[in-house]
């Protein structure tokens, strides 16, 4: 199953627990990597529209961690991980656990690829435990946060 929106294309595999997300910027591989690795530039635009983000812990080399929160009028969920390998302008390997479900955990890469006029493409895998997880994962309002997080990131790749 796939769903093209807002120029981010969502896949959700029939044959292996993972959802893997497209997408395209009007930004260098360094621009956008640097707004993955950056705390500041992170918390500005991660997460739904009508919810802010703070960063709680972040140290992003490998072997690194981090610790951020998405919250709004009562609302607070926090999300936690290990950075495994991040080479920079290139790749990001982490684990992703949300608070409220820490046994599910899930291994995420993140790959930058420069295309032509100065844009990257962006692919995110993320590899969690069983179906199930999977499903609650695509179920959680992901595709909300991913769609509308990547909308704010592209105003702020554009300023």
């Amino acid at each position: 199953m796939s769903t093209m929106t807002h120029e981010t294309e969502i896949i959700v595999d029939t044959e292996v627990p993972l959802v893997r997300i497209i997408r395209e910027f009007d930004a260098t591989p360094e621009k956008v990597y640097r707004a993955h690795v950056d705390p500041e530039l992170f918390a500005q635009w991660t997460g739904p529209e009508k919810r802010g983000a703070s960063v709680d812990h972040w140290d992003a080399r490998t072997g690194g961690s981090y610790r951020y929160l998405i919250t709004s009028d009562g609302f607070e969920a926090g999300f936690n991980g290990v950075f495994h390998e991040l080479r920079e302008n290139e790749l990001i390997v982490q684990t992703f656990s949300w608070e409220g479900m820490p046994d599910g955990v899930a291994l995420e890469k993140l790959q930058f690829e420069a295309l032509e006029g100065g844009r990257t493409r962006l692919t995110a895998t993320s590899l969690v435990d069983s179906f199930a997880d999977r499903d609650a994962f695509v179920a959680s309002g992901m595709e909300t946060g991913v769609i509308e997080g990547y909308k704010k990131l592209d105003g702020l790749l554009a300023g």
